[in-house]
Formats: structure tokens, C-alpha cells, sequence
């Protein structure tokens, strides 16, 4: 079988859920097929070192590099005629040819721009809106993250259930737990991090919650006057004036610390350096940085909506997003009590244990070998 996979998500947005899930597809495939052949797209200027083995081929396109990712991979990769049996598109099914010369398939991570669009960037709202049904309907089988997503898929898209297929993704090898003091000196050296500190990962649009995060620490603080701070780091969205704006509002802006974005190499030891781990999140199709915390030894404490209690399971506290101070109250109880810390961690790595990118890969080269097998190609 030759297998065509666009990875230029694994370039240009590398750091984020899909372009972290495209990297590890192709890097877990290259370790574990050594049958079938593949020829993965890559940007003429991609320095990724995927290691060279027999059969994968690296195809450099050109790159017309804009200032918007999904402006840029919406530009479809051109497929020769026999050139591949299946061609995947992991990063929505943004950039699918428009011309079909084989089997499509697409990894569909969740339908959020049509379930929430308000909390989405304009540029990806639009060529989601634009883009997605003319897709879907070139796709022979859609691979997604979780089993909501599958159902959520189904209905939304009124795509046939039995051509969506689940595959969990895993927190990156580097995810383990490092010194604790040796963390805080690096947090405090380069983010200007200091003390022990609630933690918070991901993305500032409105759907993550980050208003409610920090009214609950605020809460915190008023009633109990707790000494750890509210670290929230990620990228700068265009909401991050919101939200300092609220810790300003309610008095816990020396409190509450946006040290932006963090090096790749750095996120073991930020959350190692935690002291728990808040997800408030009103809808994942995943939601990855639990299991990275997990997999660091952090306890955590997550929304109990949408794809979340299917991937963290009792490995969390599980509570209402939308109920502040039960969120203020479970923080506080993680808090305080040490023996509820060390049964969550335990809980933690167990979960951790069973996800794997090895596991993704096979699952995924199984469903590859499933539609081709059905298609009329």
C-alpha cells in the first residue's frame, strides 16, 4: 500500500494539539510499518529531522507562507494519478485536493467552529464553514479523537457513523515527572515564575474557560487566602486583555501570572513545578494537557463535559465548569489534603500508561487498510 500524509501541520503549527498529533503520527508510522510505502508532504523550508528509513519519502511543496496557518495549509497539495492508495489530511481536512485520485481520509479532530464559533479565530471559522462540507463529502472515513467527537461528528455532518473511526492520542515522551526543585529554579529563571503556584495550560479562547479559572482562584483568595498563585500560560490570544482586565477587577492581578508561551523543552518541568492542574474547559474533542500533567505527577481537577470524563476517566476531579465555587471548593479540597494528591497521581499514571502515539500509529495504519479494502478505487 502507498500511503500519501500531509505533514505540514507537524512544520508550521507544531506546539499545538494538531501539529504535536501530526508529528507523532508520522514519527510512530516511520518506527512501526516497515511494509507499505509512504510519501509524507513536507514545506520546501522544513528543518524537521524525521529519521530517513526505506520506505518513507519526504516530498517537499512549496510554501506561499501567510500569516495565518489554516490560510496557508488551505492550499491543496497536488496528488499524481497513481501516485498514492490513500491520502490522509490530519489538520481538519483543511487542504484536501480538490481533484480525488485515490481513497481520502481525515483526521477531524472536533466540529468546535460549528458547535461554538464565537470562540474561534475568524480566519479558521471561515474556511471551516467554507471548506468542511465539500470535504466531507470527498472523504471515504473520517478518523477523530475521542468517542464524542465520533457522535458529535455523526450528527452535526450527517456523516455515517460507521466510517468514523476513534484513536485516542498520548502526551509526548518528554511528559515525565523532573526535579521539583530544579523545575522551580528554571521556572523562576526564565518565566519569572516564583513559589508554588495552581497551573493552567492550553489556549486563551473563551471555550477554555479561563474567566471561570480565575473567579474561582479569586474566590480562593478572598475566603481563604491561599498562597499559591494562578500561573495561566499559552500564547497570548487576542482574549488575554480580558482577562487580565478580571484579575485586575478582582484584585489578584500580583496573583495570577501570564507568562505567554512556553518552550517545547520547558513544559515538563512547568508542570512539575505545579502544585495541581485546573482543565475548566466547556468543550474538548480531547483535551491533551490532563494527560500531560498526569504523566508529570500532577494532580488534576477537570471539566465533567463533552470528550473530557471519557479521556481522563478517575484519574481527575471531575466538576461543573460553569459552577464557580464548587470549582473554588475542589481546587482548595486537592489543596489541603495530601493523601487525595497522591491517590489522584497514582490514578494519574495509570491512565497515562494505557495511551500511547505506538498504539495511535497501529490503529491508525489499521484503519488506513480498512478503507482502502472498502473503497471502489
Amino acid at each position: 500500500m502507498r500511503i500519501g500524509l500531509d505533514g505540514r501541520a507537524s512544520k508550521w503549527y507544531r506546539g499545538t494539539g494538531i501539529g504535536n498529533y501530526t508529528y507523532q503520527l508520522i514519527s510512530s508510522l516511520i518506527k512501526e510499518d516497515k511494509h507499505n510505502d509512504y510519501i509524507i508532504f513536507m514545506p520546501e523550508d522544513s528543518d524537521l529531522e524525521f529519521k530517513p528509513v526505506r520506505n518513507f519519502n519526504i516530498k517537499n511543496i512549496s510554501s506561499n507562507k501567510r500569516d495565518n496557518f489554516w490560510d496557508e495549509v488551505n492550499i491543496p497539495n497536488i496528488l499524481g494519478d497513481n501516485e498514492v492508495d490513500i491520502y490522509h489530511v490530519p489538520q481538519n481536512g483543511i487542504g484536501l485536493p480538490n481533484k480525488k485520485v485515490c481513497p481520502f481520509v481525515i483526521t477531524l479532530h472536533d466540529v468546535i467552529p460549528l458547535k461554538m464559533p464565537e470562540t474561534v479565530g475568524e480566519n479558521y471559522l471561515r474556511i471551516f464553514n467554507q471548506e468542511i462540507p465539500d470535504i466531507v463529502k470527498k472523504c471515504d472515513g473520517i478518523i477523530t479523537v475521542s468517542n464524542y467527537s465520533k457522535k458529535d461528528i455523526a450528527k452535526t455532518l450527517s456523516f455515517p457513523e460507521d466510517k468514523i473511526f476513534v484513536t485516542y492520542l498520548s502526551n509526548e515522551k518528554i511528559y515525565k515527572r523532573e526535579n521539583r526543585e530544579y523545575s522551580k529554579i528554571l521556572m523562576r529563571n526564565h518565566y519569572g515564575i516564583e513559589g508554588d503556584y495552581i497551573l493552567y495550560v492550553g489556549g486563551f479562547s473563551p471555550r477554555k474557560n479561563i474567566l471561570g479559572l480565575i473567579r474561582a482562584y479569586s474566590y480562593l483568595v478572598q475566603k481563604y487566602n491561599i498562597k499559591e498563585k494562578l500561573v495561566i500560560a499559552g500564547k497570548k490570544g487576542k482574549s488575554y486583555e480580558m482577562y487580565r482586565d478580571e484579575t485586575i477587577k478582582l484584585r489578584v492581578e500580583d496573583k495570577v501570572l501570564f507568562p505567554g508561551f512556553i518552550e517545547l523543552n520547558h513544559m515538563p518541568y512547568l508542570y512539575s513545578a505545579s502544585e495541581l492542574f485546573v482543565y475548566p474547559s466547556f468543550y474538548e474533542g480531547f483535551g491533551l494537557p490532563p494527560i500531560e500533567a498526569m504523566a508529570c505527577m500532577v494532580p488534576v481537577i477537570a471539566s465533567n463535559v463533552t470528550s473530557i470524563p471519557e479521556i481522563v476517566g478517575d484519574a481527575a476531579i471531575l466538576t461543573d465548569p460553569y459552577d464557580i465555587d464548587k470549582l473554588a471548593e475542589e481546587m482548595r479540597r486537592v489543596l489541603c489534603d495530601d493523601s487525595l494528591k497522591k491517590k489522584l497521581i497514582l490514578k494519574g499514571l495509570s491512565k497515562v500508561s494505557k495511551l500511547s502515539f505506538r498504539k495511535t500509529a497501529k490503529e491508525t495504519l489499521d484503519i488506513y487498510k480498512k478503507i482502502t479494502a472498502d473503497s471502489f478505487f
